[in-house]
């Protein structure tokens, strides 16, 4: 059987984004992706190789957004500005695609591509960072604690776990400022 015309792997990709997106990453299926385009599951493997595809490239695509979201969104800034606008810039991915954002955490596995979208955003981080006097282990070790601050905020808010009559931003703003002074504060080890 020939491929249907119209749809191609991009065709794909933009499905599985929105169904991950409007029903969560977990909804990506084989079968929803291709009720999505309008087409028989089966008919779906004249364009991908099967489920595992979908997701390596939804992880990749998720990956080159949230570091082109980042990237805008902090600009020039550095140090504890890049940090701040790499903070809220991160929320604001998770709140707005969160399906995609849900992708961008997977784990980049043998796929080189992947692997390589996922460093792009380490190394960005690891520009926020260049202000502070951190070994290459300090600062690898401050990008996962950033990351986990960060992703736990928008984990929990997603799912709406902030029950406490404090603005979140306002949790978020002292936690990062714990976070940064604690940063001032390291000396090399």
């Amino acid at each position: 059987m020939s491929p249907r015309i119209g749809i191609d792997s991009t065709a794909v990709l933009l499905a599985a984004v929105d169904v991950a997106n409007a029903e969560g990453l977990e909804a990506v299926t084989i079968t929803t992706v291709a009720r999505k385009l309008g087409i028989r599951p089966p008919s779906l493997y004249n364009h991908v190789s099967g489920l595992e595809q979908i997701r390596t490239e939804l992880a990749k695509y998720a990956l080159d957004r949230l570091y082109e979201h980042i990237s805008t969104s902090t600009g020039e800034a550095s140090g504890e500005a890049a940090i701040r606008n790499f903070a809220k810039a991160y929320l604001e991915f998770a709140h707005a695609y969160p399906g995609l954002y849900d992708a961008a955490q997977a784990a980049p596995g043998p796929d080189v591509a992947l692997q390589e979208a996922s460093g792009r955003i380490v190394s960005l981080i690891l520009g926020y960072l260049g202000s502070y006097s951190l070994t290459e282990d300090q600062a690898l070790h401050t990008v996962r604690g950033l990351r986990s601050l960060i992703h736990g905020f928008a984990s929990l808010d997603r799912r709406g776990a902030f029950g406490l009559p404090l603005e979140l931003r306002d949790s978020l703003e002292f936690n990062l400022r714990l976070f940064l002074r604690g940063l001032d504060q390291l000396t090399p080890y």
